[in-house]
């Protein structure tokens, strides 16, 4: 047995309220690390020609409030 079913096991063991709390958890995890990889992408300047590109749209007035 892998250490993912291990671990998917022992969840589907968990009484209902710790589920709840990894379940949490693991939300908070994910956004954290999404919230750091935004970061880095905006910090490396990989966002810049969408960044650029919405401006230009914006500046055309292709933009359009929905």
């Amino acid at each position: 047995m892998s250490t993912i079913e291990q671990i998917e096991a022992a969840i589907l063991k968990l009484p209902a309220s710790d589920y709840q709390k990894l379940v949490q958890w693991l939300l908070d995890l994910d956004y954290q690390r999404w919230s750091q990889q935004i970061e880095q992408d905006i910090l490396s300047g990989k966002l810049d020609p969408l960044a650029q590109e919405a401006l230009a749209d914006f500046e055309s007035g292709q933009y359009r409030a929905i």
